[in-house]
């Protein structure tokens, strides 16, 4: 059965078969990762908002019925699918339905705005990928910080206010770079109107991108590899603004792989040169050509010359370092690819317990030196198996995986996909990929 664009995001089981050399062009949606806390931040500034390019993947479509249940009014722009409208609630509902709040991580991203609405936000413990425990100490010591008190329970937390009162600057240190927990820290300054001195800030992309959404309406926010300021609007402006989703860095760099693992030759549109950086540095490290123009990558898989160096892929929370998201796609292009390469994310550390065994089953040979690190030698032969999404990242890897395996290889789990991106086998069905619908 042919895969069309409307079948690709519908689809429970996908097969892939290796064929032409991907080419083409394609566009990438919005940033699940940038939407979700920019939907938040939209939440805690308690003002109509604009959101465009908000993909349409099914994390930020739960974050959106959250919202909604608690309070706040998200309409569609009309003609404009993926631009919408964030209105402040007017009569919050007497109990908010936050029966989604454990299917996503992001749920977190809520409590600023809960607080500020009621006074206190009882969550279930949030829900995401299981990649290993990513506990959330250190947003509780955020609102410690700004005088809450927080209750834990089996089920799931609970923040309220506390009397410290308004005025005055929060001063606190994050362990690590933690890119919700700086999230957190500057929304709870936001719906408290105070001064946040936050030390050891995370400055990726994503956290970058909320800090520019509170400039518009007047926040001041400097910010060095060890303090963020963030200060308060004197001149509130009155206007509404629009903020935009930056475009997917990680299925920018999910294509790029598959692009130049099949020795294809393809622009990927939609990017942000600069999000990319740490990326592509990879990829020429490798010997695979690339450049930035604009809003556009450029992969040049055709004239690839293997360099035969190792690949160093060790995510990081650094600024400028490699995103760990970015990890598992370089894992399934080194496995194609001549040298001895050595893969880490610790920020994740149960993630290659769900990669490495669904590798396996095309044939890869992977070295689990711990459980945060792995090496392997490329290039191996990989072939055709049933294999398993048992997350967003594993399954994107694995589709990169299957374009270069011999056979068939059939996907499942297609559904942990949608959570992260609206339709990735239809941009890759897009660039000429050989992918299908497999009936149940």
């Amino acid at each position: 059965m042919a895969l069309t664009r409307a079948s690709a995001s519908n689809a429970e089981v996908i097969a892939v078969r290796p064929g032409s050399p991907l080419a083409g062009s394609v566009t990438v949606d919005g940033s699940k990762n940038a939407a979700l806390p920019l939907l938040a931040t939209a939440a805690a500034v308690r003002r109509n908002v604009q959101l465009e390019n908000v993909p349409a993947s099914a994390d930020v479509q739960a974050m959106t019925a959250l919202l909604q249940g608690t309070g706040w009014h998200v309409a569609q722009a009309v003609g404009r699918p993926d631009t919408l409208l964030v209105m402040a609630p007017e009569h919050p509902p007497a109990v908010p339905d936050l029966s989604r709040a454990s299917a996503i991580r992001a749920s977190y991203y809520l409590v600023p705005a809960l607080l500020a609405l009621r006074g206190s936000a009882r969550l279930p413990w949030p829900g995401g990928c299981r990649i290993g425990q990513r506990g959330m100490e250190l947003h509780f010591k955020v609102y410690e910080a700004f005088g809450d008190h927080v209750t834990v329970q089996d089920a799931g937390y609970a923040v309220e206010v506390g009397g410290q009162g308004s005025g005055g600057t929060v001063s606190h240190a994050l362990p690590f770079r933690s890119r919700g927990a700086t999230i957190a820290a500057v929304l709870r300054a936001v719906v408290a109107d105070r001064a946040l001195r936050l030390g050891r800030p995370n400055l990726s992309p994503e956290a970058l991108a909320v800090l520019d959404a509170l400039r518009s309406v007047g926040w001041q926010a400097k910010m060095n590899d060890r303090l963020l300021a963030l200060d308060p609007a004197s001149t509130p402006t009155d206007e509404i603004p629009a903020w935009r989703v930056p475009g997917d860095k990680i299925e920018a760099g999910t294509l790029a792989c598959a692009i130049a693992a099949t020795g294809g030759k393809a622009r990927i549109d939609g990017i942000h040169g600069r999000d990319l950086v740490p990326f592509q540095a990879v990829l020429q490290r490798l010997g695979i050509p690339t450049s930035v123009r604009g809003e556009t990558l450029l992969v040049d898989g055709s004239n690839a010359s293997p360099t035969g160096r190792p690949l160093r892929a060790i995510a990081t929370l650094a600024p400028g370092g490699l995103d760990a998201d970015f990890e598992p796609p370089l894992m399934a292009l080194g496995l194609g690819w001549p040298g001895t390469h050595l893969f880490a994310d610790s920020i994740n550390p149960g993630r290659h317990g769900n990669l490495l065994p669904q590798l396996a089953r095309l044939g890869a040979d992977i070295e689990e030196i711990s459980p945060t690190e792995c090496r392997l030698t490329g290039p191996q032969r990989l072939t055709g198996a049933g294999v398993e999404a048992t997350d967003i990242r594993t399954g994107s890897a694995l589709m990169v995986a299957a374009l270069t395996a011999r056979g068939i290889t059939t996907l499942g789990g297609v559904a942990q996909l949608r959570r992260g991106h609206a339709d990735l086998p239809g941009k890759l069905l897009q660039l000429g990929a050989d992918i299908c619908e497999v009936a149940p």
